[in-house]
Parts: structure tokens; C-alpha cells; sequence
């Protein structure tokens, strides 16, 4: 059968050939202007098209073997071409350009019995017929071909659902589009559709588009096969690399958008199919794209494999996935903007930006771990407050933390531990109806890429490459002031929830089966040590790899001085969640050259009961979150009994956990407060956890505080009660200060926040989280005043900064009553011969206690430094207070140190 096909309008362009015709763009996203076009309406039976210019400017025949152009000008520049194929067509066709030239010819026979030439391009320009059900487009582009001084530029072929119609544009010295199809594709991505069907006649319906902005939306590419490595993105000598790992896809697809053109994320994407044969080596999918911009471009994935569940697969090609190796990902610019709740996420790059100056003064702090005062803080929450006193757009930002540094200077602390300042969606609880909806994440503990700085922490909403340079900015500026900077990661889960209501961002849509440790016993179910739905295999190679690329990131890139590894327990499990004894990712870190200078600290613990504290597999090198210190202290301030040996154990180093191989005292961070549960305050004013505002019915957050109130629950104006609450909480804070090992404090219990007794409030930006600037400028004299003392005594005394642990020699035990399970009083006396020894005691108990005072060494008296019983400024004295001699008349819950003179 022939083609039939009938020419309903031409026009058409050369640099030196007279314009025959013009046509006005009307289309909606276009602006009028210059633009050229070839209509035809066909009838596609047999696999051959043949358009033949009238004027015989040209003869193009497309068929299954050969294209055949005749030229009667050697002034045409380049011939680009789009080609859209109808649905249902059971045929593909070649590549449109080889190396089979005449250029002593003005006719040229381009023939090829291959789809694909291996040394030009990246895949074949159809691999395999289209689908009647498949809805996926591509644009792919063949490298530049000399024809005796005729340029073949970078042919591209989209494929798509279409109708059975034909589009050519010919524009700007001969820039040729062919389209099949009502639901065109440019370049860049944007779909742009016209009527459901031209009609009988080409005429009713012209693709409405502009030549202004097709020329500047189609740029000519050059694709290479790319490489394997680096993953992510990368510049190399042939272009813009794209390496992404899956090793169960059969499809793989690279989405490109170009915001500016296409307004931002809601704007239309490009896909480039990758052909497995050409762009994949060994389980890596790649690509290089020539002349793509260096900046400004939006990319991700979309993937296609098998669709076994039970197996493990969740793959799902609808959805465009953020590659794990972005370096920077584009979302909504405002935190918390609820007019962009559902925003997709996707990856971008900058390589037009010069290098960050850190300056040439600039240099790490590379403070001792024995030296450290450790503060946990939120970026967002420490200054979004209005009381922060600062402008709207750097409020909750990496700026505003700069410009609050001089709080963290005076309060003391060199060290700052950030809760998770890599991308998250604050609003993953409101994609859904949930008992949550009305929460927005504030704390971050629910990545979606490793690598990228939270790009809503940028000020002004300025985005991930703003984000990314304020961060390096905040970095800098903590470094100038002498404060380290530790990021807390989250590498036990993502924010990719369960089986039940999954939120596929990334690594469930690239290979589920490799990335999550799986029940598969329990048809490939997720299994979850994590509490939040999904846990990250974090041993399998490929995972480890990962983790250990973006801390290296952090470190090279950005400068951090350390890590804290949430629910790090699961970093100990295998593939099966089974706990393993030298699990290979925590040795990696512990010997990873990079990270030789960082600090590296775990939470030893999952929500899987894998408990580590003390046991955590360390190499010498991990530090941990001492949870037993943090327990045992609060039971012995507030006053339960049979606690006296414990705490003793814990303030002088927790050697019964530690004193193991060559681990040393500060591999104990020791703290009573952390980010999740009661804050300094409510723990001294709450028995119970008042979760209501969470919206799960009080069943959310730890039951078990080890908390008491001093009387009442909550709010109250009982003086003798607020006396007592706070006593109690200089206790704690004394006790933190004076114990061997790296202290640790949470932000804002210098000046006494409370949380109302919300024990679980990461989904509350709101004043529950955020830092009262108001009540610190209220607490200044007084709580505050305490706090900072505590901090400078314990830094210009190293008998408290050890790095080697206590002995006999080195503290003398005031006690004689060990075994009385009703006794809560404990003395001690730490030994240093030349800054003078300290002398502590604690009174747990409710009544007042005459203390015998030990004789001071030789030529010295004992003077008063703290008496919690006392008031501002009574309460800790820098210049102490002398006359202490005989015996010490102590208060209930108080605690004193003396030191000797």
C-alpha cells in the first residue's frame, strides 16, 4: 500500500533562499514572533514517508532502512528534527544520520542497517517499537555530522502517543522539526497541546508555537555513552555527565527541565531514554550530554523493572526520582509554604559558580574531643522566632545562625551539634489525610538526599545554591568564632515511609530491593528498626559506598568537623536486619582516611531493641550518646533511691562502659537533655508527657522520663515549688559540667524553655520548638548567668577534661555508706596538684544535711565556687568565696563545689 498524503501549507527558510511565508505564534505560553512551518495531515500504513518540497527545495524520505535528502543549496546551516510516532505502530526507524557522505554531491544517500552507531551515540533513536499503552516521551540526539560544508545537527526523535499527523518547522536557516502527534514536546520538556485532532484538513488546526522560543528551548546537544563514575552529576571534557546506580531497573529514563524557560518545578521536563546496551556498564546507567547549561537545570529519573513485589520491586516509571547523588535539590523555596504542600523534589547542579572563599586567614578549629562543650540545635528553630529580633527573610535560615553567634560565644559551648540540615519535606505528614496532617516536620529526621544542604534553610527562599553557599557561610563564620560544627545524619531511614503509605522520592523508585532491608519471608515487606516505616540497608555495598561518599562530601566540601549517627544500632544490622559483630560500614568510617580528622558519635540504639551503649562496635574511634549516663542521673537528682554507685560511676567517666582497648573517657557524650523528650525545664515540671498537640492521642513519645515535677504538674506560682525546680535544674547542669567524658546540652535550656510537656514535638514549628530570645533577655542575670559560669569553669579546669581515665590517685570517694539503698548524698574530691582540687557534693535528698568539710591540701583553703540553694549571683561565684572551713550546712536538692586555694 502507498502513503497518502496530502500538503496542505508550506513555507520554508534559508539563510539565502527568499521567505515564502509567514505565520504569527498564538500559542498561550509563547510570544508572537517569526516562525516557519509544514503541515501535513497523513494516512500511516506502510513504515515510509515522503515529503517532497514543491519548490523543490529539498527531498526528505524517511523509511525503515535509509533517508534520503537532495539539496539545491549549499547555504543550509543544520537540519534538526523531531519526530513524534503514532500509537500502535508495530515498526522502528533508523538512525537518521551516517557516515556514509557525498560531498562532491548535492544529493546525498545517508543509509545504515544499524540503530545505533557505538562510537556517536548514546542509544538507539528507537530501541523498540512503540506501545499503544505507553505515554513515555524522549527526545534523543545524534552527534554532529560534516556533509561538505552542510552541518547535520544533533537529530532528535521524541516518541509518545500521538495522532496520525505530521508537524515540520523550519526556522533559522533550516532548523527542521517533524512531529506525528497533537501533545508536542519541545526541547526543554514543555508539552504544548493543541485540539484533540487537526481534522480531514491541516489548515483547521497550526500548532501554535514561537520561534524565539523553540530556537532558545531547543539548544543543539551532542550525546556521548557518558561514564560510570562519578555517580550523580559531573562536568567532564565532552560535557554534563549523569551516572545513576540501579541494578534491578530494565528502563531508565533521564528527566531534564530548564526553569527559567519552563517556570520552575511545575514547568514540563524532557525525558531521554537510556538504552541499556550503550549507557549502562555493569548495574550503572549513563549519559553525557554536550553543550547542556551548566546551571539552572532540573533533572531526575524515572525508572522501570520488575514489578514482583514479593520480590522486593517497587518500581513505578510515573514518577520522577531525585537522584541519591544530587548535590543540591530543588523544592519549594519557603519553609512551610502551604501554597506548594505537594511540591515535587529534584535534583540540580551549578558549575558556573566560582569556588567558596574560606579565605586566607581562614583555618578548623580542630578543638581536642576532651575539650568539648557540645550544643544540640536546630538551624530553623533557632532563629525563626519573631523575638529573634532579626529580618523576616533570614529568620530560621544558615544566616541567621551567623548572626547569632555571639549567644553561643558568651553562653560558652564550642561545639554545635545541628539537627539534620540535609533536604526533607517539611510537609510529608500533609500529603495525606493521617491523624498527623496538621503537623509540619521540624526537626528533619526524614531525608530524601544525603548530599544536599536543606535548601529552605537558604534566607529569602533563595534556593539550593544559595543554601548551599550560606551554608558554607555559616560554617566559616562558627569556625572564626572557634565553634565546631557537627551534623546529626540520618542514615537508618528515609522519608519514604512504608508499604502501607509509601512517599517515593528517590531510592524505593530506584531499586527498593537493594537500598531497604526486606522481610523475605513475609512477601518483601519493608522491615523496620527505624520506627518510620522503612530501614536503609545500610551494609550492602552499594549503600555503604553511598553513606560514605556524602560524609565525605560534608567534610570536603563544606568542612564539618563531625557526625552524630541517629539510631545507629541499625547501621549495625545486615541485609536481614540480623545485628552484626563488625558490621563493614561502621569500620569504613572508623578508618576512612577523609573522616580521620571528624568526630563520629552514634546513638547506640534502634527502635529494634538493639541496644549498643557501651558495646557499640567502635575501633577505637566512636564516641556514643551515653544513654545510661543520661538515666541514671535523673534518677539520682530527683531523689530515688539507691542510685548513689551509679552516679558516681557516670560523673567520673563511665569506665564500665568505656575503659575497653584504647576508647577514652570523652568517647562518653554525656547528657540529660536531648532534642526528643522533655526539655531541662519540663523534666523538673511534668511527671506525665502532654502529647495531645501531636495528634495521635497520647500514644506518641516515651512513657518513661525518669521525670518529677517538684510537686505539681505543669504551671504554677508556688514559690517554694519554682525554688526547688530551680535548683534542680542548676543540678543537672552542675553534674553535666563536672562529669569526665563531652558534655552535651540542648538549645534553650540555658534559659529554661518549655515545651508544655510535649515530650515528641518535631511537628511543631511553632514557639513549642522555636528558641524565646524574650525569655532569655528575661533569664540573663539569673539562669542564664548560671549556665554560661558552669560552662567557663569546666573549660579552665582540665581535671574535668581527661583523656585518660580516673584513678585511684586521681579522686578520693567521701563516702562510707555505698550499700544504704536509702542514702542520696554522694561527696567526692577530683585531685589536681596544680590548678587545686575540687571539691563536689550532692544532696538528693528532701532535708537539709550537715556536710563534714575534708581538710584542703597543704597551704590552701577550700572557697566557695556553687551553692544551688543560693540565688543570682550568689549561686556560682567565678571569683569564689572563701571562709569554708569545718562543716558545709546543705540544702534539700542542692549541690555545692569548692574549690581548694
Amino acid at each position: 500500500m502507498m502513503l497518502k498524503k496530502v500538503i496542505e501549507h508550506v513555507s520554508i527558510t534559508t539563510s539565502n533562499l527568499t521567505q515564502l511565508s509567514r505565520i504569527r505564534s498564538r500559542g498561550k505560553h509563547e510570544k508572537a514572533s517569526r516562525f516557519y512551518a509544514l503541515i501535513l495531515s497523513l494516512s500511516l500504513h506502510p513504515p515510509t514517508l515522503t515529503l517532497r518540497l514543491p519548490f523543490h527545495a529539498m527531498e526528505l524520505q524517511l523509511s525503515s532502512i535509509e533517508t534520503s535528502l537532495k539539496w539545491c543549496s549549499p547555504f543550509i546551516h543544520h537540519l534538526s528534527l523531531k519526530i513524534r510516532f503514532p500509537s500502535g505502530s508495530q515498526y522502528s526507524l533508523p538512525q537518521l544520520l551516517s557516515n556514509t557522505l557525498h560531498p562532491n554531491k548535492k544529493s546525498m544517500m545517508l543509509r545504515t542497517p544499524h540503530l545505533y552507531d557505538s562510537n556517536t551515540s548514546m542509544f538507539p533513536l528507537l530501541a523498540s517499537p512503540p506501545s499503544s499503552h505507553s505515554s513515555a516521551s524522549c527526545t534523543v540526539a545524534s552527534p554532529v555530522i560534516e556533509m561538505g560544508g552542510v552541518n547535520m545537527h544533533r537529530v532528535a526523535i521524541s516518541k509518545e502517543l500521538s495522532e496520525r499527523h505530521v508537524y515540520l518547522s523550519i526556522m533559522q536557516g533550516i532548523e527542521l522539526c517533524i512531529y506525528f502527534g497533537f501533545a508536542l514536546l519541545t526541547r526543554n520538556g514543555a508539552r504544548h497541546s493543541t485540539a484533540s485532532a487537526y481534522g480531514q484538513r491541516a489548515q483547521e488546526r497550526v500548532l501554535e508555537e514561537e520561534a524565539t522560543q523553540l530556537s532558545e528551548s531547543s539548544p543543539s546537544w551532542k550525546l556521548f555513552p557518558g561514564q560510570a563514575f562519578p555517580l550523580g552529576v559531573s562536568e567532564v571534557d565532552s560535557g554534563i555527565n549523569f551516572a545513576i546506580f540501579s541494578q534491578h531497573a530494565t528502563a531508565v529514563t533521564l528527566c531534564l527541565s530548564f526553569p527559567e524557560r519552563l517556570g520552575g518545578l511545575d514547568g514540563g521536563m524532557m525525558d531521554l531514554p537510556l538504552d541499556r546496551n550503550v549507557n549502562k556498564t555493569g548495574d550503572i546507567w549513563h549519559i553525557c550530554i554536550q553543550d547542556l547549561p551548566r546551571s539552572n537545570v532540573l533533572y531526575g529519573y524515572r525508572m522501570d523493572g520488575p514489578r514482583g513485589w514479593h520480590q522486593g520491586h517497587r518500581f513505578d516509571s510515573s514518577i520522577v526520582l531525585v537522584d541519591p547523588y544530587t548535590k543540591l535539590v530543588e523544592g519549594r523555596r519557603i519553609f512551610g509554604d502551604t501554597t506548594k504542600k505537594l511540591s515535587k523534589f529534584l535534583g540540580t547542579y551549578d558549575f558556573d559558580s566560582l569556588p567558596f572563599n574560606w579565605g586566607d586567614n581562614y583555618k578548623l578549629p580542630n578543638i581536642p574531643e576532651k575539650d568539648l562543650v557540645i550544643y544540640e540545635m536546630n538551624v530553623r528553630a533557632y532563629t525563626a522566632d519573631e523575638s529573634s529580633g532579626l529580618d523576616p527573610d533570614i529568620r530560621g535560615s544558615y544566616l541567621g545562625v551567623i548572626q547569632k553567634i555571639p549567644h553561643l560565644r558568651e553562653l560558652g559551648i564550642n561545639a554545635v551539634e545541628l539537627l539534620p540540615v540535609v533536604e526533607f519535606d517539611e510537609f510529608e505528614f500533609q500529603r495525606r489525610r493521617n491523624p498527623r496532617d496538621h503537623m509540619i516536620n521540624t526537626w528533619g529526621y526524614s531525608t530524601i538526599n544525603f548530599f544536599a544542604p536543606m535548601s529552605r534553610y537558604a534566607s529569602a527562599g533563595g534556593g539550593p545554591l544559595k543554601a548551599s553557599q550560606e551554608f558554607k557561610q555559616m560554617v566559616k563564620a562558627l569556625h572564626g568564632a572557634g565553634i565546631e560544627v557537627i551534623l546529626d545524619v540520618v542514615y537508618n531511614h528515609t522519608n519514604e515511609a512504608d508499604d502501607a503509605n509509601p512517599y517515593t522520592t528517590s531510592f524505593r523508585g530506584i531499586d527498593n530491593k537493594v537500598y531497604y532491608m526486606l522481610d523475605v519471608n513475609n512477601n518483601g515487606q519493608l522491615l523496620n528498626y527505624s520506627g518510620c516505616g522503612n530501614t536503609l540497608n545500610c551494609n550492602h555495598p552499594v549503600v555503604m559506598e553511598l553513606i560514605l561518599d556524602s560524609l565525605r562530601h560534608w567534610v570536603t566540601e563544606y568542612h564539618v568537623d563531625g557526625f552524630r549517627f541517629d539510631l545507629a544500632s541499625v547501621l549495625c544490622r545486615g541485609a536481614d536486619g540480623t545485628p552484626l559483630d563488625a558490621p563493614p560500614l561502621i569500620r569504613a568510617i572508623a578508618k576512612d582516611a577523609i573522616l580521620s580528622r571528624c568526630k563520629i558519635i552514634s546513638e547506640p540504639w534502634d527502635c529494634g531493641g538493639l541496644y549498643l551503649v557501651g558495646r557499640f562496635p567502635n575501633w577505637d574511634r566512636w564516641a556514643e550518646w551515653n544513654g545510661k549516663y543520661r538515666d541514671d542521673l535523673r534518677r539520682f537528682i530527683k531523689g530515688d533511691s539507691g542510685m548513689k554507685g551509679s552516679f558516681a560511676t557516670r560523673v567520673s567517666g563511665s569506665a564500665d562502659l568505656y575503659k575497653v582497648n584504647k576508647r577514652k573517657p570523652y568517647h562518653s557524650v554525656n547528657f540529660i537533655i536531648a532534642h526528643d523528650g522533655f526539655t531541662l525545664y519540663d523534666l523538673v515540671s511534668y511527671n506525665f508527657k502532654h502529647n495531645d498537640a501531636n495528634g495521635e492521642g497520647g500514644n506518641d513519645g516515651n512513657n518513661d522520663n525518669l521525670s518529677w515535677n517538684c510537686g505539681h504538674e505543669g504551671e504554677t506560682n508556688d514559690s517554694t515549688i519554682k525554688a526547688i525546680r530551680s535548683r534542680q535544674m542548676k543540678n543537672f547542669h552542675l553534674a553535666l559540667m563536672i562529669s569526665q567524658g563531652t558534655p552535651m546540652m540542648l538549645m534553650g535550656d540555658e534559659y529554661g524553655h518549655t515545651r508544655h510537656g510535649n515530650n515528641n514535638s518535631y511537628g511543631h514549628d511553632t514557639a513549642l520548638n522555636h528558641f524565646q530570645w524574650g525569655l532569655l533577655e528575661a533569664r540573663k542575670n539569673n539562669h542564664f548567668r548560671f549556665f554560661k559560669e558552669a560552662i567557663k569553669f569546666r573549660q579552665a579546669h582540665r581535671v574535668f577534661g581527661r583523656d585518660t581515665f580516673l584513678e585511684k590517685h586521681d579522686v578520693t570517694w567521701h563516702e562510707d555508706n555505698w550499700y544504704n539503698y536509702e542514702s542520696k548524698f554522694l561527696a567526692f574530691t577530683f585531685h589536681d596538684n596544680s590548678e587545686g582540687d575540687i571539691y563536689l557534693a550532692f544532696n538528693a535528698h528532701d532535708c537539709f544535711i550537715t556536710v563534714p568539710m575534708p581538710a584542703p591540701p597543704v597551704k590552701r583553703k577550700w572557697f566557695r565556687v556553687v551553692d544551688t540553694n543560693l540565688v543570682s549571683p550568689n549561686d556560682i561565684v567565678p571569683g569564689d568565696v572563701p571562709g569554708i572551713a569545718g562543716t558545709y550546712n546543705m540544702a534539700p536538692f542542692s549541690s555545692i563545689l569548692l574549690q581548694a586555694k
